[in-house]
């Protein structure tokens, strides 16, 4: 497999058309030179979660809802929501607004004007990257790497079926564990073997049903944080 270096990383997130301030700084991690890679080179994980036109199928306007929560009794948990809000943009497919949780919590990135993928999950991750900087005090960009590095070279990858609006639809599931052969894994302390589980389906609307996080199985820690992103109607 090719090497993972930033031109990479650039071409993923440039083809997902979201070039938000966050990506920008996710995209400063590397720095190799630019080259052209081969599409036959890309994971599947990234194929699916950065490189489809995830919001193509949408009846414009929409707007998809989501329901986030957090649980553990490290720390307060809470529920929130999520919006993303989908017009067309000259004309065709899309400009998108999202409301990334709500007060305090929220979320601020640029807006994107030509999405093609789903950007929930880019506002995910970047809010993920930055509680792991808080609750770790390690830097930003050092997650950036193992989570991208993690999507392309060991993404597990299940056909799942879910329910969405009271009927059974098939979906697939990407499960990645950036930090478990870490060699600075020790630093994280249990959040080294956190997982992001994330669930997809061709058919509900924007693609995305789920983004999930845990450390060891969902269940067998009730102090640590888990946190679930949930499309509105959507059964797991």
């Amino acid at each position: 497999m090719a090497r993972l270096d930033n031109s990479r990383w650039t071409v993923v997130w440039g083809m997902m058309r979201v070039l938000t301030w966050a990506t920008l700084a996710l995209l400063d991690c590397l720095v190799m030179g630019s080259h052209a890679w081969a599409a036959e080179d890309y994971s599947n994980a990234e194929t699916q979660l950065f490189m489809q036109a995830h919001l193509q199928k949408l009846k414009l306007p929409s707007q998809l809802n989501y329901q986030f929560s957090k649980t553990g009794s490290s720390e307060p948990g809470f529920e929130d929501s999520v919006l993303l809000a989908v017009t067309a943009h000259k004309g065709l497919c899309c400009q998108t607004q999202v409301q990334f949780l709500s007060g305090a919590r929220r979320l601020q990135l640029p807006e994107v004007e030509d999405a093609k993928g789903n950007p929930v999950i880019l506002y995910f991750l970047e809010r993920d990257i930055r509680e792991m900087q808080r609750l770790t005090k390690g830097q930003s960009n050092y997650f950036r790497t193992r989570i991208r590095k993690a999507i392309y070279q060991a993404a597990q990858e299940t056909p799942v079926q879910l329910r969405y609006q009271g009927h059974n639809v098939a979906g697939q599931e990407f499960d990645i564990a950036p930090y478990q052969d870490d060699p600075l894994r020790e630093r994280f302390g249990a959040l080294a073997d956190k997982h992001y589980v994330f669930t997809l389906s061709q058919e509900v609307p924007g693609t995305l049903v789920a983004i999930r996080t845990w450390v060891k199985k969902p269940g067998e820690s009730n102090k640590l944080p888990q946190e679930t992103l949930l499309l509105k109607g959507a059964q797991l």
